[in-house]
C-alpha cells in the first residue's frame, strides 16, 4: 500500500494545494509581526551579519527547528537540506520533526507564540494559509526570493522557480509561503493498454465522447474518479471551462465576481460532465470510492481513465502492474477555445513557510535557500517521480513514463499554464464547489442548477465582510 494512503484518511497529494474547509484548521490565531531583531513580545530573533556568504544574516550558532509533513513523499528529501544546513553552520542544532497531522501539533504552537522556525503546512488538516495571513502569523519572503540562488550562481532565488510559484504563495502582494513541489492537473490513462487496444488520446471533447463509446463497448469503464472526494473530478471539469473561457474566466471566478459561474464556459463544462455520467461512461460504483480505492481499480484496467495531479504515479508506487507505462494528457479542448489544447492546469505545493514569531528567521530561509538548491530538487525528483518547483530540476535525469508525460505537458504548455486560487484563498467556497460536482456527476444536478448553487456560495461570500478578500 502507498505510505501516503496509510498515513492519511484524506485524499492523495490534492491536499497539498487545494484547501478543503474540511481539512483545514480555522482556530482563532494570535497576530505576531517581527521587527527590529525583536518578536513583538520583545524577545530577541536570532540574527548574523550579512555577507556575499550569509546573505539572510543567519546567526551560526543558533538552533532551527523544522517541521516536515510525512507524507507520500517522506522526509529524507528535507533531512538532506538540514545536513547541508548543518554543515555550513556545524555549530547550529537542528530539531527535525516530521508528522502526519500538521495543523493539530502546530496550532497551538501559533497560538502559543512559539512557533517552530519552517513548517511544512501540508496534509489533511495543515493550517489554513488565508488565516494565517490575515492573523499576521506568516513572514515575507522576498529577501528570501531575492537572495543569490544556493548553487546556481548569477541567479536570484525567484529565478530559479517554475512559472506561478511565486504567486501561488503571494497574498496581497506579499509572498509568504514558497512551494516545493510542481502539480500538473489532468487525465491519466496506461500508455501500453491504450497500444494493446488500439486507442488514442482524444484531442477535442467530441474526441472524448466517440472513444469512451468504444472503450465501453469492450468492456471496460471509460472513466472512475475518486468518488468521496469529488474535487478530483472537478479538475478537468474546470480546466475545460478555463479552456474555453480563458483567463478572464478563470479570474472573474477567483475575484468572486457577480454571475462568475454561470459565465458560458463553466456552464458548458458542466454539461459536459453531466453528459459524461448520463451516458453511463463513469464506472458504476466510482461515487463510494475512496482514491485509493479508485486509483486500485484503474491500475487493474477496470476503467480506462482517472482524472489526477501529476503525484498520482508516486502514489500507485507497488499498485501499478509492471509494464503499465501510465501517463497524463492535457484535458481534451473543443474549437474556439481560449486557450490552447495543450494549457494544463498547473501550480506549485508542499507549502514551506516561515512563521512571524519564529525564533531563527533567518535560519528557517536560510534552510528554505538550501531546499529549493537545484541539486536538492533533482534529488526530490529523482526518488519521488514529482515534478519540483525548481526549474531544470529533471534535466539529465532518465524519467519514468509518468514523470517524463507531465514534464513533456508542462514544455507544450509553455506560456500556457492556469490555475485557479480560489481553493487556497477561500476554503468554504472550495468545499461548496466540490460538493455541488459530486451532485452533478451523480445526476442529482442540473448544470444550470449546478452554477446557481456555486454561485449563490460565491456571492455569500462575496458578501461577509469578516472573510479577507483577494483579487488577481
Amino acid at each position: 500500500m502507498n505510505p501516503e494512503s496509510q498515513l492519511r484518511p484524506y485524499p492523495t497529494r490534492r491536499s497539498l494545494l487545494k484547501t478543503a474547509a474540511t481539512a483545514a484548521v480555522a482556530a482563532p490565531l494570535l497576530s505576531a509581526c517581527v521587527t527590529g531583531g525583536k518578536k513583538d513580545d520583545g524577545e530577541a530573533v536570532a540574527t548574523g551579519a550579512k555577507t556575499a556568504d550569509n546573505p539572510l544574516g543567519v546567526k551560526a550558532d543558533a538552533p532551527l527547528e523544522v517541521v516536515v509533513f510525512k507524507g507520500g513523499y517522506g522526509d529524507e528529501y528535507a533531512v538532506k537540506a538540514e545536513s547541508q544546513y548543518t554543515s555550513k553552520y556545524p555549530q547550529a542544532k537542528v530539531d527535525h520533526k516530521g508528522l502526519q497531522k500538521v495543523g493539530e501539533a502546530i496550532q497551538p504552537r501559533f497560538v502559543a507564540g512559539n512557533p517552530p522556525d519552517v513548517v511544512d503546512n501540508t496534509g489533511a488538516g495543515r493550517l489554513d494559509i488565508a488565516t494565517l495571513v490575515a492573523a499576521n502569523q506568516v513572514s515575507d519572503l522576498a529577501e528570501l526570493l531575492d537572495a543569490p540562488a544556493f548553487d546556481e550562481p548569477g541567479k536570484k532565488v525567484r529565478d530559479t522557480l517554475l512559472p506561478g510559484v511565486v504567486e501561488d504563495g503571494t497574498f496581497a502582494g506579499t509572498t509568504v509561503a514558497l512551494n516545493f513541489t510542481y502539480a500538473v492537473w489532468g487525465l491519466w490513462f496506461s500508455k501500453s493498454f491504450f497500444a494493446e487496444k488500439g486507442w488514442a488520446y482524444p484531442a477535442t471533447w467530441t474526441d472524448m465522447l466517440a472513444l469512451c463509446a468504444t472503450i465501453k463497448k469492450s468492456g471496460v469503464a471509460p472513466w472512475t474518479y475518486q468518488g468521496k472526494y469529488p474535487e478530483y473530478i472537478n479538475d478537468p471539469l474546470l480546466g475545460m471551462a478555463a479552456k474555453t473561457g480563458g483567463l478572464d474566466l478563470v479570474k472573474a471566478v477567483d475575484n468572486l465576481q457577480p454571475n462568475a459561474w454561470k459565465q458560458d464556459g463553466l456552464v458548458q463544462a458542466a454539461t459536459a460532465f453531466a453528459e459524461l455520467a448520463g451516458k453511463g461512461y463513469l464506472m458504476s460504483g466510482s461515487e463510494a470510492l475512496s482514491h485509493t480505492e479508485a486509483q486500485a481499480a484503474w491500475c487493474q484496467k477496470k476503467a480506462a481513465f482517472i482524472p489526477c495531479g501529476s503525484w498520482l504515479e508516486s502514489e500507485q508506487k507497488g499498485i501499478a502492474p509492471a509494464g503499465f507505462d501510465m501517463v497524463m494528457g492535457a484535458v481534451p479542448g473543443s474549437a474556439g477555445d481560449k486557450l490552447p489544447v495543450a494549457a494544463v492546469q498547473a501550480a506549485s505545493s508542499e507549502s514551506f513557510l516561515v512563521p512571524a514569531k519564529a525564533k531563527n528567521p533567518a535560519g528557517g530561509q536560510e534552510y528554505l535557500r538550501i531546499l529549493f538548491a537545484k541539486a536538492s530538487a533533482k534529488a526530490f525528483a529523482e526518488a519521488n517521480s514529482t515534478l519540483p518547483a525548481v526549474a531544470g530540476a529533471t534535466d539529465g535525469l532518465t524519467l519514468s513514463s509518468g514523470l517524463g508525460s507531465v514534464r513533456d505537458a508542462v514544455t507544450a504548455a509553455g506560456s500556457g499554464t492556469f490555475t485557479y486560487r480560489f481553493r487556497t484563498w477561500y476554503a468554504p467556497l472550495a468545499k461548496a464547489v466540490d460538493d455541488a460536482t459530486g451532485e452533478l456527476v451523480n445526476k442529482r444536478l442540473s448544470p444550470a442548477d449546478w452554477a446557481t448553487r456555486i454561485q449563490k456560495a460565491a456571492d455569500a461570500l462575496a458578501k461577509d465582510s469578516t472573510v479577507q478578500k483577494y483579487t488577481r
